[in-house]
C-alpha cells in the first residue's frame, strides 16, 4: 500500500495516428483518460500537453544518418510492419515525436519532487541508434535520458522494461554507458548486444502469472539496492496479457495489477527516487483497461475501481454527446418529428432538401457530417492519413438509406459504406433500425497479422465500435427499441456478439454449438471452414451451413426482455440439448 501519490499524467491528441491494419488501439491514452476524469480520480490540472520533440533531442540518441533516412515513408515500412502512404508518413513521425516530448516532459516533472510521472504513450523501446523496429521509431527514453544529461542531472538510472518484448533498443544505445542500468523482462531475446550496466531475462513463451511475479519479485529489490537509481524508467507495457492481440503470455488482470503494484511500491520505497511511468506495448479494443486499473488504485491511494468494457465507454461517450446534437440527431419534443439545426449550428448555411434526400428521413448530409465530426469518425479517418473525408447520400431506395465516405484522394477510394432501413415487421410490435450492409475498410492498407477475412478486400478501419455505438445513439432519440441484423457469415456474428443477441433461442444455440467447434482455429478459418461445409454433426456427419438469422442489438426494456434474461437463457439450454458439431476430417 502506497498510500496517495501524487500524480500528472502527459497525453497530446497528436499521439493520435492510425497506421492502418496496425493492432494498435489509437484511443488507448483517451480510454484512460476518459475513465479517470469520470471517476474523479484525476483532476483537469494534473494533465499535462507537451511540446513536441525537437531534431536536436532526437539527435542525442539517434544517427543523423538514420534521422536523415526517415524523410522517406517507405523508410518506415520494416519499421510498422506494412507499407505507409505518404499522407501519412508524417503524421506518423509527428505522433511519435509528440510521444517523445511527453516522456522528457514527464522526466523533467518527475525530478522536481514527489510526484510520479505518467505519460500516455512512449517506451517506443525497439529503436535504436541506427534503426527503428517493433513500431517504434524513436527511443523517447534514450532521448529523455540524454537530454537531461545535457541539463547536468549526473544520478544513476533504471530502466524497468516489462514490456512483453525484449528492450533491445534501449540497452543497445546504452551498452557503453554504465550509468543507466537497463532491465528487460520478456519472452524472447531480439538481439545478443551486451551492454556494461544491464539485465536480460529471457522467460520464453506461455508465461502465467506466478511465473512471471517470481521473476520479477526475486530480482527487481535486488537492482534497486545495487543501482541506487535516482530516477527510474518503468515501461508498464500491457502486452504481457492474456487477451493481448500480439501476445503469447497469459497474464490475469489480478496478475497484471500486482506487477505494477509491486513495480511502483518498490520504488516509492526508496526516498527521493523519481518515476516515470510509460505505457509501452500493448494490443487490442481491451489493453488500455490494464493501465485503467493500476492508475485508479495509485490515484486513490490503494482502492482499485474497475474500468468499463471498451463498449461501454465508447457508448457512454457518445452518449454524453447528446446534449450537443439535440438540435441535430435529438427528436423534436414538440408534435413535429424534423430534425433541425439550432442557427447557431447552421452558420449561415440553409438546407433545403426534400424529404427523400434526408437520411432516415431526418438527417441532412450537413447535419449528418456534423455528426460524425462530434463523434470523432471524422477525425478517426484523418488521422489514418485521409485529410478530407467526404460524405454522399443514397436516400429513398426499397433496400434502404445508404452513407458513403470516400477518401480525399479518390471518390473511388470507398472507406465507409453504410445502409439502414426502418423494420415493422420482424418483431411484433417492435421498430427497429436494419443494419442491411455496414463495409469499414482501409484500401491504402494491406494485410500482415491477420489474414483476411470471408469477403474482405482491405483490412479495416478499427470503427466498428464506434460506428455501432452511432448506431445506438441514432436508435435511443429516435426511440426505436433496437437495432436488427442478418449477419452473411460466421465471423460477422463472432464480431457482432459484443453488442447482439440472436433473437431465436434455437438460433443461440445454434451458434455456440458451431463456435465450439471451430474455436481453436483463427477467425478467418472457422468461418471458411462453415462457409464451406466443413463443420458436420457429431452423431450424423452432416454438414451443416450458415444461414439467414436475426440478431438484435436491444435498446427498450421490452427487447432486452425478450433476449437477455433467465427465461431466454433456459430456452436456449433446451435448445443444445444434443446438439454438437465438429470439424470434418
Amino acid at each position: 500500500m502506497v498510500g496517495r501519490v501524487p500524480a500528472d499524467f502527459f497525453f497530446s491528441p497528436n499521439y493520435l495516428v492510425d497506421l492502418g491494419g496496425s493492432p494498435i488501439d489509437i484511443h488507448r491514452s483517451e480510454r484512460i483518460l476518459d475513465f479517470l476524469l469520470a471517476e474523479n480520480l484525476l483532476e483537469a490540472g494534473q494533465v499535462h500537453q507537451p511540446v513536441t520533440a525537437s531534431l536536436q533531442d532526437l539527435r542525442l540518441a539517434h544517427s543523423a544518418a538514420y534521422l536523415a533516412a526517415l524523410r522517406e515513408p517507405e523508410s518506415l515500412t520494416d519499421i510498422v510492419g506494412m507499407e505507409i502512404w505518404p499522407t501519412l508518413h508524417e503524421r506518423a513521425l509527428q505522433a511519435q515525436r509528440a510521444a517523445t516530448g511527453g516522456t522528457l516532459a514527464a522526466t523533467r516533472l518527475a525530478l522536481e519532487g514527489e510526484r510520479i510521472a505518467v505519460n500516455l504513450g512512449g517506451g517506443f523501446h525497439h529503436a535504436g541508434i541506427h534503426s527503428g523496429k517493433g513500431f517504434c521509431i524513436f527511443n523517447d527514453v534514450a532521448v529523455a535520458i540524454r537530454r537531461i544529461r545535457e541539463e547536468g542531472f549526473e544520478e544513476p538510472i533504471l530502466v524497468v522494461d516489462l514490456d512483453l518484448h525484449d528492450g533491445n533498443g534501449t540497452r543497445q544505445i546504452f551498452a557503453e554507458d554504465s550509468s543507466v542500468f537497463t532491465f528487460s523482462i520478456h519472452n524472447r531475446d531480439w538481439d545478443d548486444t551486451s551492454a556494461l550496466a544491464s539485465l536480460s531475462v529471457e522467460l520464453g513463451d506461455d508465461v502465467e502469472d506466478a511465473a512471471y511475479l517470481e521473476a520479477i519479485e526475486s530480482t527487481l529489490p535486488r537492482l534497486i539496492r545495487e543501482v541506487e537509481p535516482d530516477l527510474v524508467f518503468y515501461l508498464a507495457g500491457t502486452d504481457p496479457a492474456y487477451d493481448d492481440r500480439l501476445g503469447n503470455w497469459s497474464i490475469g488482470p489480478r496478475g497484471m495489477l500486482d506487477r505494477d503494484r509491486f513495480v511502483i511500491e518498490q520504488t516509492r520505497s526508496r526516498r527521493g527516487l523519481a518515476l516515470v511511468m510509460l505505457l509501452a506495448g500493448g494490443y487490442g479494443g481491451e489493453t488500455w483497461r490494464y493501465s485503467a486499473r493500476c492508475f485508479s488504485w495509485l490515484l486513490s491511494g490503494g482502492s482499485v475501481v474497475e474500468p468499463p468494457t471498451t463498449e461501454e465507454v465508447t457508448l457512454a461517450r457518445y452518449r454524453s454527446l447528446a446534449h450537443r446534437l439535440d438540435g441535430t440527431i435529438a427528436r423534436s419534443e414538440s408534435a413535429s418529428d424534423d430534425w433541425s439545426l439550432t442557427e447557431a449550428d447552421l452558420v449561415g448555411y440553409l438546407d433545403v432538401a426534400g424529404p427523400d434526400q434526408l437520411f432516415l428521413g431526418h438527417l441532412s448530409l450537413h447535419e449528418m457530417e456534423l455528426v460524425l465530426e462530434w463523434t470523432g469518425i471524422l477525425e478517426h479517418l484523418r488521422r489514418m492519413g485521409f485529410s478530407n473525408p467526404r460524405l454522399t447520400f443514397d436516400c429513398g431506395a426499397s433496400s434502404g438509406d445508404t452513407l458513403r465516405i470516400f477518401s480525399d484522394r479518390n471518390r473511388d477510394e470507398l472507406l465507409m459504406e453504410l445502409r439502414v432501413s426502418y423494420d415493422r415487421h420482424s418483431i411484433a410490435s417492435m421498430e427497429l433500425l436494419s443494419l442491411e450492409w455496414l463495409l469499414l475498410q482501409n484500401p491504402r492498407s494491406a494485410f500482415s497479422n491477420q489474414p483476411p477475412l470471408p469477403g474482405q478486400s482491405y483490412p479495416g478501419l478499427g470503427l466498428l465500435g464506434e460506428v455501432a455505438s452511432l448506431l445506438i445513439l441514432i436508435c435511443d432519440r429516435l426511440r426505436l427499441d433496437g437495432l436488427i441484423f442478418v449477419p452473411s457469415h460466421l465471423h460477422l456474428a463472432v464480431k457482432g456478439k459484443k453488442y447482439l443477441r440472436f433473437v431465436d433461442p434455437v438460433d443461440e444455440a445454434w451458434f455456440r454449438a458451431v463456435y465450439t467447434a471451430v474455436a481453436d482455429l483463427p477467425l478467418a478459418e472457422g468461418s471458411t471452414a462453415v462457409a464451406e461445409g466443413r463443420v458436420v454433426d457429431s452423431a450424423s456427419g452432416r454438414a451443416t451451413r450458415w444461414h439467414p438469422m436475426s440478431m438484435v442489438l436491444p435498446i427498450s426494456d421490452r427487447l432486452h426482455d425478450l433476449v437477455e434474461g433467465e427465461a431466454y437463457e433456459s430456452a436456449v439450454k433446451q435448445a443444445s440439448e444434443g446438439l454438437s458439431f465438429e470439424l470434418a476430417p
